[in-house]
């Protein structure tokens, strides 16, 4: 048995849930990914314990790959290495309901001087004009209006 500073030992429990899932073939992706690692590198009683470069070659990942899921199994088990971590940022809305409505009543309008039509730049600055917000892009009008259902037409 090869020894490893993370060296993976699934019990019985494990190694058949990782079976099954990787069996079954119905998961993300990453998750199978993942499983079929944990099994390879398993060293425990009936377990493969194979060295990284070999798991990494045969399931062509990257080595480095194959020692961060080793490295993440032993510091925080199971259910961390399969499930995807989320985001700790979370972003606030540019534009809330009220806003968005304004977006609307300012698109349904008439655009301004000198132009046929609104454009996501002139929409952009008429809410900073009208104070509706501080800051808005361009992006974000344009996704604001591809998500409303109502006409701008």
């Amino acid at each position: 048995m090869r020894r490893t500073k993370h060296a993976v030992r699934l019990t019985d429990e494990q190694r058949a849930a990782l079976r099954t899932l990787v069996g079954r073939g119905v998961a993300p992706a990453r998750r199978l990914m993942h499983a079929r690692i944990l099994l390879k590198a398993d060293q425990g009683e009936g377990g493969a314990a194979w060295a990284d470069a070999a798991i990494a070659g045969a399931l062509d990942v990257h080595p480095t790959m194959v020692a961060r899921i080793r490295r993440q199994f032993v510091a925080e088990g199971l259910a961390t290495v399969l499930e995807r971590k989320r985001p700790e940022r979370v972003y606030e809305r540019a534009l809330d309901g009220a806003a968005e409505a304004r977006l609307v009543a300012v698109t349904c309008g008439a655009p301004p001087a000198g132009r046929e039509r609104w454009t996501l730049r002139l929409l952009a600055d008429e809410l900073v004009r009208l104070e509706v917000v501080a800051a808005v892009s361009h992006e974000t009008v344009r996704r604001t209006l591809k998500q409303t259902t109502s006409s701008r037409g």
